[in-house]
């Protein structure tokens, strides 16, 4: 018979800008060695995954990491008195270092995490990316990283138009002059702050690396794509597996070094001379990794049995070919269910 664990995760906004929440409650449900009751954390009462069928167990609402680790605490600590939490993972860059600062408390009321370090999770920030890529070896765009307009004119001459202008959590777009550069500027940092990054437009090919390592410099599994279908919001909408040694080598070669810990995504430009720029790296689980365990790599899988402090076997193959495409779907509910949400916390 086999096991059955009690996983929290966030990531329900599964939108056109969608959470990893979802997907890797999918792989869950799919694995092969225990069963799951899952647990959704919601931030917002209008999260498509808290409504979908056969997705969360239950769903409880929980404050934003701004509102501080004490408050966070609090209240995955009463959502735990009644569910008795085994594993809690969470989906979104800025949650995690919230988490990650709590892990030893989280494992003191018994539930475990399986995140990157402090230090892994600060050294790949986007405002410090060129210096991460002289440190590891990895080819970087030219980039800057701004905390007023004003800056924009100097490092525009210095990088060249056009350029991307990027957040430091989420969100990027492409100036092709100063007066766009600064219309983005002001968009993103009014929603997440300070310093915005302005990065070197490279020409190519958008590939992605999905990628888990143990923290003890192993790689258990990584799958490269191409995106096929990018949204504006620069999401990949549809996207397929690839055989491309060199996406792999980068891979495993950055996990050996830096030891990461937990799930990871590169994203990476792969220029016709076939260089290979990493653009960004995600310190998570990324929202297409449903693909990969389409390809034969149950990531989520794996992640919830280190976290448990279990024995796992690297996956050593997947599937090339394999695709994937996001649709959407209308979800018919009842404002019962989102009254009872929006008053008690839960549903």
């Amino acid at each position: 018979m086999k096991k059955k664990y009690t996983i929290a995760l966030t990531g329900l906004n599964n939108t056109d800008n969608p959470g990893p929440g979802v997907p890797v409650i999918r792989a869950l449900r799919e694995a092969k060695s225990f069963d799951v009751i899952i647990i959704g954390l919601a931030y917002e009462n209008l999260e498509p995954g808290i409504y979908m069928e056969n997705v969360c167990d239950r769903v409880y609402q929980i404050p934003y990491p701004s509102s501080g680790i004490d408050t966070v605490l609090e209240r995955i600590k009463y959502i735990n008195s009644k569910e008795n939490i085994d594993v809690l993972i969470p989906n979104f860059d800025a949650e995690l270092f919230t988490f990650m600062k709590a892990e030893e408390l989280l494992a003191d009321i018994g539930i475990k995490t399986f995140l990157p370090t402090v230090k892994q999770f600060q050294e790949r920030h986007k405002s410090v990316l060129p210096d991460y890529g002289e440190k590891y070896g990895l080819d970087i765009p030219k980039s800057k990283a701004i905390t007023d307009i004003n800056s924009i004119g100097y490092a525009g001459l210095e990088i060249g138009f056009p350029l991307f202008v990027k957040g430091k959590f989420y969100d990027a777009y492409l100036a092709y002059n100063p007066t766009q550069a600064a219309t983005f500027f002001n968009k993103i940092s009014s929603k997440w702050g300070v310093p915005i990054i302005l990065q070197e437009f490279v020409s190519g090919t958008e590939v992605n690396v999905i990628a888990l390592g143990d923290g003890k410099g192993n790689t258990i599994g990584a799958v490269p794509m191409r995106k096929q279908y990018i949204t504006d919001k620069g999401k990949a909408w549809g996207g397929i597996t690839l055989n491309d040694k060199k996406l792999l080598d980068i891979t495993h070669d950055l996990i050996k070094k830096t030891k990461w810990r937990g799930g990871m995504e590169l994203e990476i430009i792969k220029t016709i001379n076939n260089k290979y720029y990493v653009i960004e790296i995600n310190p998570r689980i990324p929202a297409w990794v449903y693909l990969a365990v389409g390809a034969g790599q149950n990531l989520p899988e794996a992640l919830v049995k280190l976290a448990l402090g279990e024995e796992v076997e690297s996956f050593n193959k997947y599937e090339t070919g394999k695709m994937f495409i996001r649709y959407s779907y209308d979800l018919i509910g009842d404002i019962s269910q989102f009254e009872k949400l929006s008053l008690n916390g839960e549903l």
